[in-house]
């Protein structure tokens, strides 16, 4: 009996001593690789200077054109992920500070966003390799319910959130294939071909968000003009009197829900097409930086 029970503990520890590798592999790999996201291209970058950096969701992913700002002479990043929150957006925003990233300018889509505090995984799950590297990233996720797996236990995040960052994804990182995320200015443009052009927004409660108002603090110390903008909707939207919602909490934030109307410039309800998107990014140019 002895020995079998020793024998199981001697597997335990070759096991563990096997998490414990290949957490080391996967993270060495993550921790050199900058080409792959918008996420690791900041983490392992040093400082960089700009104009304007573009922080939100894919309503700001798919709105704004870095192109079209670096034409006017302002240096433009579109750092927007498609499906994020606002947890992942003030993270990102600490990462750039944290780095010395010099910004005159943030432009955050504060909108659906504010619906609520909570992580979106697919996007949260890509700061998870660099976890035990960073301090700030440790802190931000240490409220989060799951926290205590991710941070003790070895090559539990690489499991948990394999599609994100699991195997292939190492693997990709590993051999630098490059992704479209960091070309055009980081601006992903959108299709004309016209997906679902109906949006019900009358049951929506926008709330008083803390990750809004952690990047409105940075924003303030760090001396950053915060432009905190709504985009545009379709115009078959129901209850757009979300927007006026908003800005009952929120009175700084610049409502555009309707400066791009018509259906040929949406390719969906929530997303403009990229004749859409060139539009509305004059507009902001127009309103914010014309000198």
């Amino acid at each position: 009996m002895k020995k079998f029970i020793k024998f199981i503990f001697q597997i335990l520890v070759v096991i563990f001593l096997l998490l414990i590798i290949l957490d080391l592999i996967y993270t060495t790999v993550y921790i050199q690789s900058s080409n792959r996201g918008k996420i690791d291209s900041v983490y392992n970058s040093k400082a960089k200077d700009y104009d304007v950096i573009i922080l939100g969701s894919s309503r700001a992913n798919n709105h704004f054109v870095s192109k079209i700002f670096n034409d006017k002479g302002l240096k433009a990043f579109n750092y927007g992920m498609s499906g994020s929150s606002l947890f992942e957006t003030s993270l990102m925003l600490k990462l750039m500070l944290e780095r010395k990233f010099i910004i005159k300018n943030v432009i955050v889509e504060t909108d659906l966003n504010l619906l609520n505090e909570t992580e979106s995984y697919g996007i949260a799950s890509k700061f998870l390799p660099y976890i035990h590297d960073s301090k700030l990233i440790k802190l931000h996720f240490s409220n989060e319910n799951d926290f205590k797996e991710l941070y003790y236990i070895p090559f539990y995040r690489y499991v948990a959130y394999d599609v994100q960052i699991g195997f292939r994804e190492m693997l990709l990182n590993a051999i630098h294939k490059k992704t479209i995320h960091l070309c055009n200015g980081g601006y992903i443009a959108l299709s004309n071909e016209m997906g679902n052009m109906e949006y019900d927004l009358r049951n929506l409660k926008p709330i008083h968000n803390k990750y809004y108002e952690e990047i409105k603090t940075m924003c303030h110390v760090n001396k950053i003009n915060l432009i905190a903008v709504m985009t545009p909707m379709c115009d078959n939207t129901k209850g757009l009197d979300y927007f006026q919602k908003v800005n009952a909490i929120y009175p700084e934030i610049h409502n555009y829900e309707n400066a791009v109307q018509g259906d040929q410039y949406f390719s969906s309800c929530g997303h403009m097409n990229d004749t859409g998107s060139r539009l509305f990014t004059n507009i902001i140019i127009r309103d914010f930086f014309k000198k």
